[in-house]
């Protein structure tokens, strides 16, 4: 079993991501259970924009589809909406059975930031990866912020923090257990 976190933080490589580090507690818990995670920044990568999946020459979005699984976002920031604009390709992509490619992949949520609206950007999030095909697990989500106004990053500060690793492996476990359920008995083609 695969898992790629597409992290969609403003913050270029190697700058430290509040969105990645708890998404680690999350990536840490699923290798717990055999599955091999690669991580990818989205934001050191050149895609283009569009509803394609290949916008030609120089678009290294095609890379990052052909491994695409559950899929991990920051705040919904210009990147997090590049990469779901691109994702919209998948709608009428299909595999070698006529199943769309989304189908029988699982995905949740990432989310940090100083500010509260979580609740709010893992429901648009997760719409939009369930309108794709993909399964969202209950409970397939964690978040961590330090409230309302200015104050430190994640990275900073070790304010509720268990909180947010307790739900992350609470993450990792649901979206194991169906991804685990999915390969034993696939949602099959429509039709079939």
């Amino acid at each position: 079993m695969k898992a790629l976190f597409v992290s969609c933080t403003l913050k270029k490589s190697p700058e430290p991501s509040n969105t990645e580090a708890l998404g680690r507690v999350v990536a840490e818990a699923l290798q717990d259970r055999g599955v091999e995670v690669e991580h990818v920044r989205l934001v050191d990568l050149d895609v283009l924009p569009g509803v394609v999946t290949d916008a030609g020459e120089g678009d290294e979005w095609p890379r990052v589809h052909e491994r695409l699984t559950p899929t991990w976002l920051g705040r919904p920031s210009s990147v997090a909406q590049r990469m779901l604009e691109r994702m919209d390709a998948m709608l009428s992509e299909e595999g070698p059975d006529g199943t769309p490619v989304a189908y029988n992949r699982v995905a949740g949520v990432v989310v940090t930031g100083n500010e509260d609206g979580a609740h709010h950007v893992i429901s648009e999030v997760s719409g939009a990866l369930g309108d794709i095909g993909y399964t969202i697990p209950g409970q397939a989500w964690t978040y961590w912020n330090q409230g309302p106004g200015p104050g430190p990053d994640y990275v900073q500060t070790g304010h509720g923090h268990e909180w947010a690793r307790e739900t992350g492996r609470l993450m990792a476990h649901n979206l194991h257990a169906v991804a685990t359920a999915l390969e034993a008995h696939p949602v099959p083609a429509p039709g079939s």
